[in-house]
């Protein structure tokens, strides 16, 4: 990002994220930038190499390509970030033992604590210390075969080998491996029995020939209700720990170990102000630092508690946690009409609109929930369906400024509290 002369220029990785920053953010980018200057801004975007370096890399996938023709999924390409380091994690008395044994498990992998289950809320490291034992391994035991999926990324390639016949090579992709690390296996809950059996299997096929295996949840096993008895029983024969939400101290020293890693000056009275402000989430305490900055930099003035007061007004309030019902309650009342009515089957066009816009941003801001899973809350229908409707809403924000507002209304509805 470059900002002189009322001119502010933002790099994208590629021109994919620029068409999406231009159709979904750039009336607000330069509405804020205007508000934070106190004159006109001209807001442009280009693609830029240096915003794909600080990104994850997009080349250079962590494992070789399969086999025959099963095609890995595209949503979340199986790749380590090298950002997410033993280094660059801070353990606390919140995380000590989880940090601990994540560093046991990659020092000698399918020997200690195998399989490792970690859980704990969205946002406390636990994708964290995964790339973290991944990019050891990779490290120091070149020869090993890493991989790392969601578990939506294993349900996509599954999905994808079961209709292209070619169920051998998916089980070659994942049952290879010398460690297998998967994230977010609560989702497994709201599955088919099929898709069950196909993980409990590959569990067992590497768990038999001493591969390690590494899971995140946000919730112990024991609370995961739907996922198969055996299943949780092989679960918790490993070791199954916690991460607590981190202490006044760990989170301030969070926040200085981001500014150190990026080169900003963070004052100790701003790194306290945060700390005392987010409490429960460690992307809310390292996503204010980049707020910061890019605020600073808009200003072109250092970081100080007066800016951080200004600019992180919004800091540490509590988030509503969205559920796709209260997209559709909050949609079905901006638009006036019955919940039962956007959710079902008539065709009626203000009907029509308002349930694409519902499937847009269930899609939009829940990132969890795959086209089929949105496609069950609309009365079961074809997650092709909820596709189409997705991509139309998608076409029309590029040209359509009134539904550009609306969708921006809503959201600001469903992110702020109700309050416009």
């Amino acid at each position: 990002m470059d900002y002189h002369d009322n001119q502010l220029v933002i790099g994208a990785p590629n021109q994919i994220q620029l068409l999406r920053i231009q159709q979904r953010f750039l009336p607000f980018i330069t509405e804020q930038a205007q508000q934070l200057v106190g004159s006109d801004v001209t807001v442009s975007l280009t693609v830029s190499e240096s915003a794909n370096e600080v990104g994850s890399p997009v080349d250079e996938p962590s494992v070789s390509a399969p086999v025959a023709t099963f095609a890995p999924s595209v949503d979340r390409p199986a790749r380590l970030d090298p950002r997410m380091t033993f280094d660059s994690f801070v353990p606390g008395s919140s995380n000590r033992l989880a940090f601990a044994a994540a560093q046991s498990v990659a020092e000698t992998p399918g020997r200690a604590y195998n399989p490792l289950m970690i859980y704990g809320n969205s946002g406390l490291g636990k994708t964290h210390l995964l790339h973290a034992i991944g990019n050891y391994v990779q490290e120091n035991y070149p020869g090993r075969k890493v991989l790392y999926v969601s578990t939506e990324t294993f349900l996509n390639d599954f999905i994808r080998a079961i209709q292209t016949r070619t169920q051998l090579a998916l089980h070659d992709r994942y049952r290879e491996n010398d460690v297998l690390l998967i994230d977010d296996i609560q989702f497994m809950e709201t599955r088919g029995e099929t898709f069950h059996e196909e993980i409990f299997h590959t569990y067992n096929a590497l768990h038999g020939e001493g591969k390690q295996i590494v899971l995140t949840s946000d919730r112990s096993p024991r609370d995961l209700a739907g996922l198969q008895e055996r299943f949780r029983s092989r679960l918790l024969q490993g070791l199954v720990t916690e991460i607590d939400q981190p202490d006044l101290e760990t989170r301030i020293a969070i926040l200085r170990s981001k500014a150190e890693r990026e080169g900003i000056e963070l004052p100790g009275d701003v790194a306290e102000w945060i700390a005392q402000r987010v409490r429960d989430n460690i992307r809310e305490l390292e996503g204010s630092i980049t707020m910061l900055r890019a605020f600073a930099n808009l200003r072109q003035e250092p970081i100080s508690l007066e800016l951080a007061k200004n600019h992180l007004t919004n800091l540490g309030q509590e988030q509503i946690i969205l559920k796709p019902e209260t997209i559709l309650a909050v949609v079905s009342d901006f638009y006036g009409l019955s919940v039962e009515d956007v959710r079902g089957s008539k065709r009626l066009r203000p009907l029509v609109h308002a349930r694409h816009v519902a499937m847009y941003l269930i899609r939009d801001l829940l990132d969890n929930y795959s086209y089929p899973m949105i496609a069950r809350i609309f009365d079961g229908r074809n997650h092709t369906t909820v596709i189409s409707g997705v991509e139309k809403i998608k076409d029309q924000l590029a040209v359509n400024s009134e539904l550009l507002a609306q969708i921006n209304q809503l959201k600001r509805r469903l992110q702020g509290d109700g309050r416009e």
